[in-house]
């Protein structure tokens, strides 16, 4: 929550308000948070992130509403970015790009769903944002991490269902949105890093600890968009997709027999009780109930700064104070190696990058390429600022 916030604190956008729902541990976080002291704070302490997404709603004042987890960190150019398709009427969603944990694969990018929720990758022109319309029966996705959707739109849809206490809940909303005839605009600058913290159904290391509630959320999708003829299939499909993925941990090492025995277990009842379940949207109330509270966010400066592996602490010091100032601030740290480069944020909140002069960031590169320390950073910096905000070089 910390670093998410800070983050935030970051972003290069005109005028936002930040609303925080969170359990009381989350909120007393966000309002001891230096870099954004002025925010709107929401107890919530039910396991139902579509509700507390709801909650958000209710107090959120924006014409538009982006949201964003508490494990991830959005680039400075995040809002700028993802908010931009908007400046045209017949959008009313819009999804970015999230980057794993090493800061340079994603883990998703752009998406659509078939009639069964299916999400299938799909091609589109980076950098530039696609406004896309859905044919019959499909759906544009959105990822729960980093999309955003016009305020009023989603109100009218009756926001997200409560019913899907975890899983599926961005995905029943792209399914609505879809049947209700809009369009959702896919944004590939719009970036944020996620990175899978630990939780009652998911381990840090992103293995299961427990799918009661994908089955129970499987059932109510099932009922809200799948013909009754092809729900066998559906489930059996979604049961032995999730019997793989635990095996898959437990020939890693990271789960053991009668742990994916009780996996499957949970899954089977709670798919049982998703299909006595209630249905439906909140109702939630057409005017925010606190009037539109802008965050104080400076106008920054962002630098790239270059320097070889000796130098790498004594530079992120440098930035450090730098961030403490009021700029943005990126240091890329190379070895005379190959080794693979890996992005992070820092809780002081400097970007850093480290890596091999000769190793590879994007990870369609080559493994090892010949090249001179000007050459490589000068590709560095022109590969991140259009969303880190610096010029290219």
């Amino acid at each position: 929550m910390r670093r998410c916030l800070l983050g935030i604190s970051q972003l290069q956008y005109r005028a936002f308000e930040v609303v925080v729902v969170a359990c009381p541990a989350g909120i007393a976080v966000a309002e001891a948070s230096q870099a954004l002291p002025d925010i709107k704070c929401v107890a919530f302490s039910e396991a139902n992130i579509s509700a507390a997404r709801n909650q958000g709603l209710v107090y959120a004042a924006g014409e538009i509403v982006a949201f964003i987890d508490d494990d991830a960190v959005p680039e400075p150019k995040w809002q700028h970015h993802l908010v931009a398709p908007a400046a045209r009427s017949d959008v009313a969603a819009m999804g970015g790009y999230v980057r794993g944990r090493n800061g340079i694969t994603f883990q998703y990018q752009a998406r659509t769903l078939d009639a069964q929720g299916i999400p299938q990758e799909v091609d589109i022109d980076p950098p530039q944002a696609a406004i896309l319309n859905p044919p019959k029966r499909r759906a544009i996705k959105t990822e729960g991490t980093n999309m955003a959707f016009r305020r009023d739109v989603l109100v009218e849809l009756g926001g997200f269902d409560p019913a899907f206490r975890f899983y599926l809940d961005e995905t029943d909303v792209n399914m609505r949105l879809a049947r209700a005839g809009h369009a959702t605009a896919l944004v590939p600058l719009a970036q944020v890093h996620h990175g899978f913290a630990a939780s009652a159904t998911r381990r840090d290391d992103r293995v299961p600890r427990d799918l009661y509630e994908i089955g129970a959320s499987c059932a109510v999708f099932q009922r809200k968009h799948i013909p009754q003829k092809d729900r066998a299939a559906h489930w059996k499909a979604q049961q032995v997709s999730e019997r793989q993925r635990a095996l898959r941990h437990m020939v890693a090492g990271r789960l053991e027999r009668r742990d994916v025995r009780r996996l499957m277990k949970g899954l089977v009842a709670g798919y049982a009780e998703g299909l006595e379940r209630g249905l439906g949207g909140a109702c939630l109330p057409k005017h925010p109930v606190q009037p539109f509270r802008p965050v104080v966010a400076c106008s920054r400066v962002a630098h790239f700064t270059a320097v070889r592996g000796l130098r790498g602490t004594a530079a992120l010091k440098e930035a450090a104070v730098s961030v403490a100032g009021g700029s943005i601030e990126t240091v890329l740290v190379l070895s005379p190696t190959a080794l693979f480069h890996r992005v992070s944020f820092t809780a002081e909140g400097v970007w850093v990058q480290y890596g091999g002069l000769f190793g590879r960031a994007d990870r369609d590169q080559p493994l090892f390429r010949l090249t001179r320390f000007k050459r490589r950073s000068d590709r560095e910096r022109a590969r991140v600022a259009h969303v880190r905000g610096h010029d290219a070089g």
